[in-house]
């Protein structure tokens, strides 16, 4: 039987399996046959038909805001996922441990538990994604010293304070990277009357984007729509623009910050300034994003190694044995 460790998130899917390490790392993006609702790709592969399909294909996320949209394509894309790493046997069904964001209700709960076992899981267990996050960018959330970590994601940013193993504080905001990757379509169309597609703006985020001016980083020529007379546009964009346009977004990540900063208690927030504050998540790469963040609030700002895979790997850690923070994990299962 495998353990497996899963980072379900809105825009990508990490799975973690123990003894081997993370074992794979795709967009949680599916293509369904609009018809038969059969589907047509999971992944990567799902991921390039985006804006691109015929009506006889819907290319969608089953995930939104980090939490189950769609039920069944979310259910088809873990088992292709499981089927990918364990192989197809009924005796490969895995145990799992599943990722959630902090504060989410009982039905969301429950969602997610039964929809990986209806992926084929044998059983599963929950974690809350700041503890995850945590352990995996190397934080001692054991320690009776306060620790603060912001998760930034791709449909919520995560931002928590830890102490003796448990969440102390946490703020959960549904403005993260899905949410800059829209602020930055809004922003092309409004200025120039462009309408790009939302890989497009990502890619612009991730090419270019930045979140202060001494990490500018060029230009880059994109393609899209003209909304006026419906023709192809070709629009050569700046670092500046993109920094302008994700900056509403930066702003809300970092009020949510100063707010789980003001709720923190004082022996806690005494100890954050001295340790700093951890950035994880795929956001957390956007070039000048932990210096933005450091001047707004006076504290150490760093991003953690291999931030994306940071909820993964802590997830892996406690499949390992070094169940640190967080509770006891119960398992549920048919």
């Amino acid at each position: 039987m495998k353990n497996i460790g899963i980072d379900l998130g809105t825009a990508n899917t990490i799975i973690y399996m123990k003894g081997r390490g993370i074992v794979l790392r795709e967009p949680s993006v599916v293509a369904l046959d609009s018809k038969g609702r059969d589907v047509v790709a999971v992944g990567n592969a799902a991921k390039q038909m985006l804006g691109k399909t015929p009506g006889s294909i819907k290319a969608l996320r089953p995930l939104k805001d980090g939490v189950i949209a769609e039920f069944d394509a979310t259910a088809a894309m873990l088992r292709h996922f499981f089927k990918k790493v364990s192989g197809s046997s009924i005796f490969s069904r895995p145990k799992v441990i599943v990722c959630i964001p902090y504060g989410v209700t009982e039905v969301e709960k429950r969602a997610v538990e039964d929809v990986t076992i209806e992926a084929g899981a044998q059983s599963v267990a929950l974690i809350e994604e700041p503890v995850a996050a945590a352990i995996g960018s190397g934080l001692r959330i054991e320690d009776a010293r306060g620790s603060m970590i912001v998760d930034i994601g791709g449909g919520t940013t995560e931002v928590a304070v830890l102490s003796y193993g448990g969440i102390v504080f946490s703020n959960s905001i549904r403005t993260a990277g899905d949410a800059i990757d829209s602020a930055i379509t809004s922003y092309i169309k409004r200025r120039y009357n462009v309408l790009i597609g939302e890989v497009t703006a990502e890619t612009l985020k991730k090419s270019i984007g930045c979140a202060h001016s001494s990490y500018d980083r060029g230009i880059m020529e994109v393609r899209g729509r003209n909304i006026i007379n419906g023709l192809p546009a070709i629009l050569t964009l700046s670092s500046a623009e993109i920094r302008e346009a994700m900056l509403d977004s930066i702003r809300t990540i970092i009020d949510s910050i100063k707010n789980t900063l003001e709720n923190t208690p004082p022996e806690l927030a005494s100890d954050i300034y001295d340790r700093g504050i951890v950035l994880a998540g795929g956001s957390a790469l956007i070039p000048g994003i932990d210096l933005v963040i450091a001047r707004s609030t006076g504290i150490r700002t760093y991003v953690a190694k291999n931030p994306i895979d940071c909820v993964a790997c802590g997830i892996g850690r406690v499949l390992e044995g070094g169940n640190v923070g967080g509770g006891a994990i119960m398992f549920r299962g048919r």
